[in-house]
């Protein structure tokens, strides 16, 4: 394990803003988007989210790394991030369950991070200023050069990295025998998505990013799933495609987070890139349906057009974010599909938001 403690470390920012501190993880340079979530917990559960491919992530809870590293934990198979900037990056680890440190970890999977930072300062100076790219680096520690690597960091808007993260040959999940049959699109699925389906005793096959509608229909499912994931969705007109067909063929259909953007594409609503974005786990959403309020763990850059959704004939609003009024919930009228922009399936500590898979079995059924 690498003797990082004293090793120097540099974060650069686009706007030429620099903050210098330690080097945690792999020795080395990384670039990408910077965002920050704002969650207490979860740490893991962030690093191995695909929704974050290709993201620098600042972590605005003090310790970072804890409560060490458990491979239940994991949402997927690999760390998805780009690089970490966290204030104290702690080695040392105090749960019984954990089986190896965060440093460890890091090492193994190449992620470059840095630390001792002043999270406080960043995270104020990405929110004022907006989403931005960045880069970290230990082994190389001068500004000047570094800005010049930034110049050919690509933007995140344009970007499709959903066939990147996806799996590349159908799988399956869950119990055979199970009554309710869903084809997933897999667009940068999380782990966790899958195990709420199998508690509800659904059998998924889960399917490549650029899986035809054609395809999946071989299969024979009750239902549709499509996936959260990374990237600009307007940049995949692929998916767009087949959300299409699906919907014309009035096929019971569930979305998350990227999945909720594609089917707003999929019938002519516009998406765009957030300022900075929602990435936390505790987003007050209204179902203004049912007339509640859910605690929701949210992740994402882009979002709908409201002023797309809000003049469409061909959807109606079913949830609203309390914080700034963005659309986080759509269905489609006179057919089988809704969708959400935050994450039901997440455990922040609520689980407000679960009833959506039950809507979904209902739905199926019905």
């Amino acid at each position: 394990m690498t003797n990082y403690s004293k090793l120097p470390a540099i974060l650069v920012l686009q706007d030429g803003t620099v903050y210098h501190g330690k080097a945690a993880g792999k020795i080395g340079t990384t670039s990408g988007e910077i965002c920050f979530n704002t969650g207490t917990t979860g740490y893991q559960e962030i690093f191995t989210d695909p929704s974050y491919y290709g993201q620098i992530m600042v972590t605005t809870n003090a310790h970072i790394g804890n409560y060490g590293i458990d491979q239940e934990d994991s949402e997927s198979e690999n760390i998805q991030i780009a690089g970490l900037v966290c204030k104290n990056y702690n080695i040392n680890y105090s749960r019984h369950m954990a089986d190896k440190s965060i440093q460890t970890y890091f090492e193994e999977e190449n992620l470059v991070g840095i630390s001792d930072i002043d999270t406080r300062s960043l995270v104020r100076h990405i929110r004022d200023k907006g989403a931005m790219n960045a880069i970290i680096s230990s082994e190389n520690l001068d500004p000047e050069s570094l800005k010049a690597l930034l110049v050919d960091v690509p933007s995140m808007e344009g970007l499709e990295l959903s066939s990147l993260v996806s799996t590349k040959e159908p799988y399956f999940f869950g119990e055979e025998e199970a009554p309710t049959r869903i084809a997933v699109l897999d667009l940068g699925i999380k782990k966790n998505i899958l195990r709420n389906f199998d508690s509800r005793q659904v059998y998924a096959k889960v399917f490549p990013a650029r899986t035809t509608f054609e395809e999946m229909e071989e299969w024979q499912p009750d239902g549709y799933f499509i996936s959260n994931g990374p990237g600009d969705p307007a940049a995949m007109d692929y998916a767009i495609e087949t959300i299409v067909k699906i919907t014309q063929a009035d096929k019971p259909m569930f979305g998350i987070c990227l999945g909720h953007q594609m089917l707003a594409l999929a019938n002519g609503i516009r998406t765009q890139k957030m300022h900075n974005g929602h990435r936390g786990i505790n987003h007050p959403v209204k179902n203004i349906i049912a007339n509640r309020c859910e605690i929701t763990s949210q992740n994402h850059g882009f979002a709908v057009v409201k002023e797309d959704v809000l003049k469409s004939d061909k959807v109606e609003v079913t949830h609203i974010n309390l914080n700034d009024e963005s659309i986080e919930g759509i269905r489609l009228k006179g057919k089988k599909a809704f969708t959400v922009q935050y994450h039901p399936e997440s455990s922040p500590g609520p689980h407000d938001s679960r009833y959506l898979f039950d809507d979904f079995i209902a739905m199926i059924k019905g």
